[in-house]
């Protein structure tokens, strides 16, 4: 344990991590570590302040309060360091069109100095990882968005990373593209390598986190497992009701019903309201009013529903 009470073993340390810019506090005194070789993820809305703090992480942006460690060095004062053990997917695909595949990676390989030989090893390597050996010599413009996804990842594993930003991966991807790119994040992890995710998908925060933070505001609203975290806040399941009216669920649900709810949720004229057991909340619910359950929509409880909960507002807010 360091002096400021961070774990020297730890990958990412905070606390009381402020980011300003200007009068706008862009993340709020956030406290979270994590472990080495573990996924964890940073969810929330745009603005929540997550891209801020990876711009922290690998020093693109200064710390303006608080601690901040990666892998034991401080972004703000031992950059240089940082640099040779952090890789980085941000969220715009920038790379440079007028280069090939491999020029893009060969290039980007000597800015960490590596020599000629050992710069073309390590391309060979990345685009095979990625699936892009056939591609080599194809210009920027020819791949398809997917590829040109995976080819921002290869760069950024060029210089062997310990711990790896990724800034949305994903973002505008379709599912087919969206599953290989979850792929090569997985046999990273297996490599032991450090992931730090943001992300609005909640499928891919559930598929690859270990655990994640939920921001707002800057602020950090929960900690934890996707799995616990759903369990704990919302319930494993939940019973919209579109169309609710002005049902009042403390006064109008009979109480068979109130006695299975763990908390209810309303936006626009829908009622969201989360429990344990669909099946039985139904029953009792078709009992006082048939027409209303008629319209219900019955599903398992996601992180959606956390935030949900949570912010008063889902993640595409």
């Amino acid at each position: 344990m360091t002096p400021e009470g961070i774990p020297s073993e730890a990958a990412v340390a905070a606390r009381g991590l402020v980011k300003r810019y200007g009068s706008h506090t862009a993340v709020d005194h956030v406290d979270f570590t994590v472990d080495q070789g573990e996924c964890f993820g940073f969810l929330g809305p745009n603005g929540a302040g997550k891209t801020s703090t990876m711009k922290m992480i690998y020093g693109r942006s200064s710390v303006s309060e608080g601690v901040l460690r990666v892998l034991g060095l401080n972004p703000d004062t031992q950059l240089s360091e940082l640099k040779r053990c952090v890789g980085v997917v941000p969220q715009e695909n920038n790379l440079d069109p007028d280069l090939t595949v491999w020029e893009n990676l060969y290039l980007y390989a000597r800015y960490f100095e590596l020599p000629p030989e050992a710069a073309e090893e390590r391309c060979h390597f990345v685009l095979d990882f990625v699936s892009l050996a056939d591609k080599s010599g194809a210009r920027v413009d020819e791949l398809s968005g997917g590829m040109k996804r995976r080819l921002v990842i290869g760069r950024s594993l060029i210089n062997s990373p310990r711990v790896l930003v990724l800034d949305e991966p994903t973002t505008g991807l379709d599912p087919h593209a969206r599953h290989l790119v979850w792929q090569q994040l997985a046999a990273l992890r297996t490599q032991g390598v450090t992931l730090l995710l943001t992300t609005h998908y909640m499928e891919e925060a559930a598929r690859l986190c270990d655990r994640l933070v939920v921001m707002d505001q800057g602020r950090i609203l929960a900690e934890g497992r996707p799995d616990r975290l759903v369990e704990e806040q919302v319930g494993t399941q939940v019973v919209e009701l579109p169309e609710a009216g002005q049902v009042n669920p403390g006064l109008d649900l009979p109480q068979g019903a109130q006695e299975l709810i763990r908390r209810t949720h309303r936006v626009g004229s829908s009622l969201f309201l989360f429990t344990d057991d669909n099946r039985t909340l139904l029953g009792e619910l078709a009992r006082a009013n048939p027409e209303l359950v008629s319209r219900a929509l019955a599903r398992p409880s996601t992180l959606e529903d956390v935030f949900l909960t949570l912010a008063g507002r889902g993640l595409e807010e």
